[in-house]
Formats: structure tokens, C-alpha cells, sequence
């Protein structure tokens, strides 16, 4: 593993906290992407409480065109992201790093219309706007603190080997319906072993093909996943608010023939 900054220096030594130019952009850029998501996603709440009338409400045209935050993520992205590429210096590395950081934690917030392009903020699926940004915040700690599984003093060999090692676990670990753990194993390969060692999700193309129905394995991976979804989404509820609306619908191609005139 490399370090991709000193973060943390001796006591009575020459260099401060975060002397790493990069490194300290970086923690800026994460720092502000956790503290847009956290005001824009209790924005949305006040937004929608009956006891906090005063709270400014959404974007809105005459026309009745909604304007969701994403669209200034996504504006705020692009322009940190093209004043980050000419490379300035302190400090406006740094404000350059929090406006894409900003934009980030913007965007992440409505990552399930992402997927869905439906506004389903407030439905069941908008509870992976929440996952999207566990899984940035995940990489973009590790990658900060320096876990990397190869180092640039190894031979060609050992990265090649390495890489494609790492891969391969952390890909079980997706099969199996562990993303977090095989997202973050690609950084540090002990969450994608943790991953791929632990029983499968029910539903996921790896319980699909290995656990065969009724068998003990999979009433073990069901009551396994039963505890962990109760209590993850008591945390999900905390972070984002419970949702109360009802998801995209899904079309039907035998009831549209029917009523195909």
C-alpha cells in the first residue's frame, strides 16, 4: 500500500496537519460533499413539515417546471471540475475541490432519479441516494488515508497479479449482493474478502444460482438479511426520512396489449 498523503504528523515536528496540498483538497472535497448532502436532504425535510412553514421551498417556473438541485449539482461539478484541471495552486485548489465537493453532495442526493428518471425522492427507492453516498464516502476515505493494494515500487508482475486478484474478490463480493464490501475491497481488498466469504443476499445472482430453494443456507442468508435490512433502514430513516410515497410503476406489456385498441 502507498500513502497518498501525511495526514497526520509527529508532534514537534516541521510540517503542520494536512501540509499535502492534495491531500488536503481532497478532504475538503469530501468534507463539503457530506455537509451539502446532510443540508440539502434536512432541507427537503423542513420542506415538507407542516411545522415549518418558514422554510424557503423548492425551485418552480411559471410553468410549473420543478428545478431539482441536482441541476446545480451537476452545473457546480462541471465548473470545479474544469478549474481543478488547470491545476492552481493554494488556495484556490482548495475552493475549487469544495465547489465540486458541493456539487457532489448535490447531485448524490438525488442519485435514485438517476436510475428511475422518476421523482422518487420520497419512495422506497430514493433510499439509494443514501447508498450512493455511503459508497463515495467509503472510497473517497480510503483513497484519502492511502489504501491502495499495489505500491509503484512493485514490479509490473505483482501489479498485474494484485489487480486482477482484487478484482476478482471484490467481484464475488458484488455477486453476492455486497456492494459497499466490493466497492471497497477494490481500495482495500479486506472489505471485498469480507464480502465474498459471508452468505449471499437472498436474490442475488450468487444465492440465484448456489442456494437451492429451501435449503438451510438460504433460510439462513434470508434471516441474516431480514436483521440487516431492519436495521439499516432504521439508519437510512435517520439520515433521509422515512419515505410515504409509492415507487415508479412498473409497465405491464400483457395488461398494454389488452387495452391496446
Amino acid at each position: 500500500m502507498i500513502p497518498l498523503a501525511e495526514f497526520i504528523i509527529e508532534i514537534g515536528g516541521n510540517q503542520t496537519l494536512l501540509s499535502d496540498d492534495g491531500a488536503r483538497a481532497g478532504l475538503i472535497l469530501l468534507a463539503t460533499m457530506l455537509l451539502s448532502f446532510l443540508f440539502i436532504r434536512t432541507s427537503a425535510r423542513l420542506m415538507r413539515s407542516p411545522k415549518v412553514t418558514w422554510w424557503p421551498g423548492s425551485v418552480k417556473t411559471e410553468g410549473g417546471l420543478h428545478v431539482h438541485h441536482l441541476v446545480f449539482g451537476i452545473v457546480m461539478m462541471l465548473v470545479g471540475g474544469f478549474l481543478l484541471a488547470l491545476a492552481p495552486g493554494s488556495p484556490w485548489l482548495e475552493i475549487f475541490a469544495g465547489v465540486f465537493g458541493i456539487g457532489a453532495g448535490l447531485t448524490l442526493d438525488e442519485y435514485a432519479l438517476w436510475l428511475h428518471l422518476e421523482d422518487v425522492y420520497w419512495s422506497q427507492e430514493g433510499r439509494r441516494s443514501v447508498d450512493a453516498v455511503l459508497v463515495a464516502t467509503i472510497v473517497g476515505g480510503l483513497v484519502l488515508m492511502g489504501f491502495l493494494p499495489v505500491g509503484t515500487d512493485d514490479g509490473v508482475p505483482v501489479i498485474i497479479v494484485t489487480v486482477l486478484i482484487t478484482l476478482a474478490v471484490s467481484a464475488v463480493a458484488i455477486f453476492k449482493g455486497k456492494v459497499f464490501l466490493g466497492v471497497a475491497g477494490m481500495i482495500f481488498p479486506l472489505f471485498g474478502l469480507i464480502g465474498a466469504i459471508r452468505l449471499a443476499k437472498p436474490g442475488s445472482p450468487w444465492a440465484n444460482r448456489r442456494y437451492a430453494p429451501e435449503s438451510k443456507k438460504l433460510a439462513r442468508a434470508e434471516k441474516r438479511y431480514g436483521r440487516h435490512t431492519e436495521r439499516y433502514q432504521r439508519f437510512q430513516d435517520r439520515i433521509a426520512g422515512a419515505p410515504h410515497l409509492d415507487g415508479p410503476k412498473v409497465a405491464d406489456p400483457q395488461r398494454e396489449e389488452a387495452n391496446r385498441p
